[in-house]
């Protein structure tokens, strides 16, 4: 994406300028490489102002992906509490975001990434760095292994939401999110916390 020249004045349009820059870089190089100074720089802007409306790089990318949830503050709340349970309550987290009015706009970002390869890899930074690594860091889980269950976990919750929201395999798509939680809790709890064959761990 070409550098635009000059800088620009504080407004909505600065604020869609860093928007639409930030899509690129954190599509092109992924959370982890891109950057605040790299991103204001493809805007034509101060670095500064990118804090100013977005704060911190986190925050700029859940902007990014019109985030419904700030994982940062529900990982942790579901994931507390006793260690055998959270399975369970992570799937009931997420049926939970996508029965609300938010889920619209996120089964909107989930369709485009059947069709879209930029937002496919925005969809999978935001799962991973936002929600996966997360969900690692509260249960503490080894670093060899770590990599293959959030992937498994994913298995799990992607394959539920494409088939309960986009598919609506019935009886799953009028299912309860209780009735979801303890089918499929159980899924997601082995691959977080049971033991793993070697083969799946990494150096």
């Amino acid at each position: 994406m070409a550098r635009r020249s000059g800088r620009r004045p504080g407004n909505q349009d600065t604020r869609e300028s860093i928007l639409e820059a930030a899509r690129a870089g954190f599509a092109e190089k992924g959370y982890d490489k891109a950057s605040i100074r790299g991103i204001a720089g493809d805007a034509g802007v101060d670095p500064a102002l990118v804090h100013h409306y977005f704060g911190t790089k986190e925050k700029l990318f859940l902007a990014v992906m019109n985030a419904p949830i700030n994982p940062a503050e529900l990982v942790p709340q579901a994931l507390s509490g006793p260690r055998e349970q959270a399975g369970e309550r992570l799937v009931r987290m997420v049926l939970g975001v996508w029965d609300s009015p938010a889920g619209a706009g996120a089964l909107a970002v989930f369709r485009s990434v059947l069709s879209n390869e930029w937002t496919a890899r925005l969809l999978r930074d935001f799962v991973v760095t936002q929600v996966l690594r997360r969900a690692v860091r509260e249960l503490s889980l080894d670093p060899a292994e770590a990599d293959m269950r959030s992937a498994l976990v994913a298995t799990q919750i992607a394959g539920t939401i494409m088939a309960r929201y986009v598919l609506k395999l019935e009886p799953l798509a009028s299912a309860s999110v209780d009735t979801l939680a303890a089918a499929i809790g159980p899924n997601v709890q082995r691959f977080l916390t049971e033991p793993m064959p070697e083969v799946f761990k990494t150096e």
